[in-house]
C-alpha cells in the first residue's frame, strides 16, 4: 500500500528514488492536540469583535498567518481587511484565550514517532506557523533531545505563510536536503497544500474533525488515521521508502 503511493509520487515528480534524510512536522494538531483549543480561541476572539467563525472552519484556515484569517474573515463580514491596529488587536485577544485554555497535550503517538525517527538517523525539523517565543523550550520539555533552534521554522523566519510552499522550502534549506530527501507531515488541509507544492512526499495524518478527503483532495500522499497509526506502521513505511 505505501509502495503504491511512493511510485505515484517518484512518477509526478520525475524523481528515481525517495531518499529520505529528513521528517518536516507542523506543530499543532501533529506533535501537540493543540487545535481544538485555536478552534475555540479563534470562534471567541472573533465573536468579540461583532464577526463569525466557526470552530470547524477554524480548521479550514489552520495553517494561515493570524493577519490572513482575520482579513478572509473581514473582508467575507465586513466587506474590507481588517487595519494593522485591528489586526494586532484581535490576534492579541485570540493569544490571550488560547493561553487561558488548558495547555494541549502531546499529540498520542507523536513522541513514538520521533523516537523512531531519530532512531532511524533522520533530521527532525519542525515547520510551523506559530510565534511562540518558548516554542523551542516547550518542544524539549514534550519531546527530550529530539529538536534543534537551527532546525525549525516559524512565523518570525517567512513572509508567507501556508498553503505558500515557502515554509517547506525553508525547512528543506535548514536540513540540507532536497525536496525527495524529505517527507512532510501534516493534519491541515493548508499545510498539505503547503507540502505538496514544495514538492515533498506529504503525509497527512487526519487528527481533527474535517473528512479524511479534505486532505485527500489537497494531494496528500497517503493518509493515517492518527499519530498512533503512522507510529505503529514507521517501519514498514520507512522500508517501502527504502
Amino acid at each position: 500500500m505505501f509502495q503504491q503511493a511512493i511510485e505515484n509520487y517518484l512518477t509526478t515528480h520525475h524523481f528515481d528514488k525517495l531518499n529520505l534524510k529528513a521528517v518536516l512536522f507542523d506543530m499543532d494538531g501533529v506533535l501537540f492536540d493543540s487545535m481544538k483549543n485555536h478552534a475555540a480561541a479563534w470562534h471567541e476572539a472573533m465573536k468579540q469583535y461583532g464577526m463569525h467563525l466557526s470552530p470547524e472552519e477554524a480548521y479550514m484556515h489552520e495553517g494561515r498567518t493570524g493577519a490572513s484569517t482575520i482579513n478572509i474573515v473581514s473582508t467575507r463580514q465586513r466587506h474590507r481587511e481588517a487595519t494593522e491596529e485591528e489586526i494586532k488587536e484581535i490576534y492579541q485577544t485570540k493569544s490571550d484565550i488560547f493561553n487561558s485554555l488548558p495547555k494541549a497535550e502531546r499529540m498520542p503517538g507523536a513522541l513514538e514517532l520521533l523516537n523512531q525517527i531519530k532512531e532511524d538517523n533522520l533530521i527532525p525539523v519542525v515547520v510551523t506557523g506559530s510565534g511562540q517565543k518558548s516554542l523551542l523550550e516547550r518542544l524539549n520539555r514534550n519531546f527530550p533531545n529530539i529538536f534543534k533552534g537551527e532546525l525549525m521554522v516559524t512565523a518570525f523566519d517567512v513572509k508567507y505563510g501556508k498553503p505558500n510552499p515557502e515554509p517547506y522550502l525553508m525547512g528543506l534549506q535548514k536540513a540540507g536536503v532536497k525536496a525527495n530527501e524529505a517527507i512532510v507531515v501534516e493534519n491541515a488541509p493548508l499545510g498539505v497544500r503547503a507540502g505538496v507544492a514544495a514538492g515533498i512526499f506529504t503525509v497527512a495524518v487526519n487528527t481533527g474533525p474535517l473528512p479524511d478527503k479534505v486532505l485527500l483532495d489537497e494531494g496528500a500522499n497517503y493518509l493515517f488515521r492518527s499519530m498512533s497509526d503512522f507510529s505503529k506502521n514507521w517501519k514498514d513505511f520507512y522500508q517501502a521508502i527504502k
